[in-house]
């Protein structure tokens, strides 16, 4: 080993005498106290020379193969003391201006004794993988965490006894980590204070790096490049995504928090070889891993991947104050800056998606009909969209904060605000999605009129809708658009079921006289007979078909048909019937009773099947049940 301690070894030590004033007695070495000094420290000289020579590898085959950490911890505190009194020998030999010889000795001897230690340093490192794995680092009780940060390093072994009362708090393994670090330090502390720090660093980089590149693989994180990344095909990247959002999580909690708690109670004797340290071996990993969102949001932008981009925003966002706290050194800004970078490629992602998403519904241009006026698919995958969305509005604030709305809404501003937008962080985000859901619904809008019946068209913007309004209530939207947006929104499908009704049923309605109890002629009588039943029946038949998915919204459309038709047809039927019961042609002239009409409408709008047998099915049934009303 190269002489390179020395200057650090003779005048680190504010105790050494170039720092002291020459003295009198120094004049007189003959002088008793002198002797006495000299004495002390020839003894000191001896003991160091006793103890390190014994734990010599190149002397003892036993002390070769043998810890003296792991096999005597009495002794390894024995062994660092004399490294410190050696030290001091060596200063005093100095000072006194003794003999070349003994500082050679000495010089030799402290070789011996680095030689050691650095044995030492990588037989711990070496033997306690598992016990100073990053998890049980990061996870070590903190009561038997960082001590002093003092550089009396043989102290910092303790005793056996201070050893025994904090591992009786702590498990196996963690107590096995205890040990190992506080070795780790003392062995660090020391030959970081003699000059000699070069050599236990290089150890501690090269086996840490190696766990550490080891930790990642086994976590799948990989070196991929952006062509590689863009030539594969969505169900592979995002099964590779959602290895990278386990394995961040690992790393940020576990693997790089246990290194800088490792690195930093090592090498707490020097910052800077701290710095260096977890740099070197944490550095490369890291941004390795934080680079790959930013390849992932570089790809092409297609819908199915805004959930899993705003996956890996929220990770990484979600990790940031640890991102700044582990990776706080200057020469690791570049795995912040890494991070940070990802971050907003994927929130311009996000923008872009958004935009694209709003685009793609505007330009929807099919011109296909709804069977019976029932929910479009695309109000069906736009709303579904926009619920998962909302499951993500923890973040799109920070994503979309000051994006401006791309055109200028003809609609008045009181349709976009929430309660309290003022004081809602999410208010731009609810107005967002609040744009987003009128973009549908103005598409809506414009489908309805390829209905050639306008009652049908009604339908089915109440049908669409309501449908809206559901997936608004019971998705996280409901927090986002408020109670206000939801009221105005259900007022709207009353008036469009209001209005079907009007356009659908007015026939029906008008069929029968204004005033049912009112005296007519049996001509009269027979004409409006004649006139509910056709009206009734095209009504029937035709609605047969059509559908209302939502069931609440169903029985209400039903109910509110039969308040209008049930009691003026029963007034009506009661008054008449002995009108018209011994005409030859009563069961032409009369086809339904006033029970009958709730049995009618029951059957309306669930649709029917291509070959129309539900409603058939249900005709039939009227049929033979008609004239049980008596």
């Amino acid at each position: 080993m190269p002489r390179k301690g020395m200057r650090s070894i003779f005048f680190s030590s504010s105790k050494t005498s170039s720092s002291r004033a020459p003295s009198p007695i120094r004049s007189t070495p003959s002088t008793p106290l002198h002797n006495f000094s000299e004495s002390v420290m020839e003894q000191k000289f001896e003991n160091a020379r006793s103890i390190i020579m014994a734990w010599d590898p190149d002397s003892s085959s036993y002390a070769k193969v043998t810890s003296i950490f792991h096999e005597n911890r009495k002794e390894a505190r024995e062994f660092l003391k004399c490294v410190k009194d050696l030290q001091k020998t060596m200063q005093f030999f100095v000072s006194e201006n003794s003999s070349s010889d003994k500082l050679v000795h000495a010089q030799r001897l402290m070789q011996i004794a680095m030689k050691r230690l650095e044995k030492e340093f990588y037989q711990i490192l070496s033997a306690n993988r598992d016990h100073l794995d990053p998890e049980s680092v990061s996870s070590r009780s903190s009561r038997a965490s960082t001590r002093s940060s003092t550089s009396d390093y043989e102290d910092d072994l303790g005793s056996e006894d201070e050893l025994q009362i904090a591992n009786d708090s702590i498990s196996k393994v963690e107590e096995a980590s205890t040990l190992a670090m506080a070795d780790l330090k003392s062995i660090a502390d020391c030959m970081i204070s003699l000059g000699y720090g070069k050599e236990c660093v290089k150890i501690y980089k090269i086996i840490r790096k190696s766990i550490v590149d080891e930790s990642l693989y086994h976590l799948g994180v990989e070196r991929l490049s952006s062509s590689q990344i863009h030539k594969m095909d969505w169900e592979v990247l995002e099964l590779k995504i959602k290895n990278w959002l386990n394995a961040v999580k690992v790393s940020m909690k576990v693997l790089f928090s246990g290194e800088r708690i490792l690195c930093d109670h090592v090498f707490s004797a020097s910052e800077s070889i701290t710095e260096s340290c977890f740099s070197d071996i944490s550095k490369e990993g890291a941004i390795n891993l934080f680079g790959f969102p930013e390849l992932v949001a570089k790809g092409k932008k297609t819908p199915e991947k805004m959930f899993r981009i705003l996956d890996l925003y929220q990770a990484i966002s979600n990790h940031w104050p640890e991102i700044e706290s582990i990776f706080s050194f200057e020469s690791t800004s570049t795995v912040r800056s890494q991070a940070l970078s990802s971050l907003v490629r994927l929130g311009n992602s996000v923008r872009t998606m958004l935009s694209d998403f709003e685009l793609a519904i505007q330009k929807e241009s099919s011109k296909s009909l709804v069977p019976g006026g029932g929910i479009h698919p695309l109000t069906r995958y736009v709303m579904n969209y926009l619920s998962f969305l909302a499951d993500h509005s923890g973040i799109l604030p920070d994503i979309i904060a000051d994006w401006q709305m791309p055109v200028q809404s003809p609609l008045p501003e009181s349709y976009f605000e929430s309660p309290n937008s003022d004081e809602n962080p999410s208010s731009e985000i609810s107005v967002r999605f609040a744009w987003l859901i009128l973009v549908l619904l103005c598409k809506i809008d414009v489908k309805a009129e390829h209905y050639k019946d306008v009652s049908l068209s009604y339908l089915f913007l109440a049908n669409n809708l309501q449908y809206v309004i559901a997936k608004v209530r019971t998705s996280n939207l409901q927090y986002l658009l408020g109670e206000d947006w939801i009221s105005k929104h259900e007022a709207k499908v009353k008036q469009y079921a209001a209005n079907y009704e009007r356009m659908g049923w007015s026939k029906v309605f008008s069929s029968l006289p204004e005033n049912p109890t009112a005296i007519i002629s049996p001509e009269a009588v027979k004409e409006c007979f004649k006139k509910f039943n056709l009206a009734f029946e095209q009504v029937y038949r035709k609605q047969t078909s059509w559908i209302v998915t939502d069931a609440k919204l169903r029985d209400e459309i039903k109910v509110s048909i039969a308040k209008k038709i049930g009691p003026a047809y029963r007034e009506f039927y009661e008054k008449y019937w002995v009108t018209v019961k011994d005409d030859k042609n009563v069961e032409s002239l009369v086809k339904f009773a006033p029970d009958d009409m709730g049995n009618y409408l029951s059957d309306l709008f669930y649709g029917t099947d291509s070959s129309g047998s539900t409603s058939s099915s249900s005709s039939s049934s009227r049929s033979r049940s008609r004239w049980s009303r008596r």
